[in-house]
């Protein structure tokens, strides 16, 4: 992604990992450092936007297919610049090398593949053996040929792109296998009902990125649903008391508080707390928080694996619903997949959930 095609494409609505309000937030923040680089993160995420708006109007012109159409991963080294993808320096089946952040792109994509491919029998991202591209230590531009390491991931539409974090609020991205996983997700996503990232849509969008990076940490670990952890991101934050991840999925609204540089989670946990603004894009990172409600508490009740029965409902509704589905939507069909494919019993479970959200 050239420099050229973030500045000539900073208009549309989509958004990377980091949520804008926590970016917003340290905006505010009375340290000039943090503050000044916040500003700058803004103005880098609006451009990401573009780029990733566009992919998802025709995401396969943005594929690189795998010369065997199998997993296939390549990691660059963007030099603490944003001109992607930078220069490469490992590629599929390469030893590892001294950097952490080169060698935690490439595993943790291959887990992303791999749970994919196990669970679902989905080859990559596209369904067609797509190259995983992974570009790390991207910087941001201060609009004076300065560069700043970014606080950031995001999926653009034909790779992944890493910061190194400040260290202050946020260590580098590959630390944690949720967040990459997140990020690939969307390039599922992308793929299957590509979900118009905006509104209800858009936060089914960013719930499904949640559903399966968490499964994907959990599958990796073998975690039963009853002992995992439904923490997103937690890695990536410099720990403080104040902070224990980007989201809670189990509890929205609680993932940090009262912290002095990023204030308060503002996630609902049910609809009649559902956010009806204007800002992060009529609430895609925010209102996520109550589907990811329901599938914590179908997948706690179900029990067992969450990669199991609750994968495979939220996994057959993901293809089965249209750009502009909302929560409803999705409520219904997940119900009714998990009637036919599980039975009564399950059925009952799903749409208790969601009745326990509102829905």
């Amino acid at each position: 992604m050239s420099k050229r095609c973030l500045r000539e494409c900073g208009r549309n609505p989509i958004q990377c990992f980091v949520p804008p309000y926590m970016v917003e937030a340290m905006a505010r923040c009375e340290d000039p450092a943090i503050r000044d680089g916040a500003l700058v993160a803004l103005a880098h995420c609006a451009a990401v936007r573009a780029v990733r708006a566009f992919a998802g109007q025709m995401p396969a012109m943005m594929v690189m297919p795998s010369p065997a159409r199998r997993k296939y991963r390549l990691v660059y080294d963007a030099r603490g610049k944003d001109a992607l993808p930078g220069r490469l320096v490992r590629g599929e089946g390469d030893a590892k090398v001294r950097d952490t952040a080169v060698n935690e792109a490439y595993d943790h994509s291959g887990d992303t593949f791999d749970f994919f491919h196990a669970v679902f029998g989905r080859n990559s991202l596209d369904d067609a053996g797509m190259s995983l591209i992974s570009s790390v230590h991207v910087g941001e531009a201060d609009g004076r040929d300065r560069y700043q390491p970014m606080n950031n991931a995001f999926w653009d539409g034909s790779q992944m792109a890493y910061g190194d974090g400040d260290g202050k609020v946020f260590r580098g991205f590959t630390t944690s296998l949720d967040v990459v996983a997140h990020e690939l997700t969307h390039g599922v996503q992308a793929f299957t009902s590509n979900l118009v990232y905006r509104g209800q849509s858009g936060a089914l969008n960013e719930h499904f990125a949640d559903v399966f990076g968490v499964l994907v940490r959990q599958w990796r670990r073998k975690e039963p649903a009853e002992e995992a952890s439904w923490l997103v991101g937690r890695e990536v934050l410099v720990p403080a008391e104040t902070r224990r991840g980007i989201r809670d999925m189990e509890h929205p609204g609680t993932a940090y508080r009262d912290d002095p540089i990023l204030g308060s989670d503002p996630q609902p946990d049910h609809m009649k707390r559902l956010y009806t603004g204007p800002a992060d894009s009529g609430g895609v990172h925010i209102n996520s928080g109550i589907p990811n409600r329901a599938f914590v508490l179908a997948a706690r009740s179900l029990g067992g694996h969450a990669w199991e029965v609750p994968a495979a409902i939220w996994y057959e509704a993901m293809l089965q619903l249209s750009r502009t589905s909302r929560f409803e939507d999705l409520a219904r069909i997940t119900v009714q997949i998990a009637g036919d494919r599980f039975g009564a019993a399950a059925r009952k479970t799903v749409k208790a959930a969601w009745k326990k959200v509102g829905l």
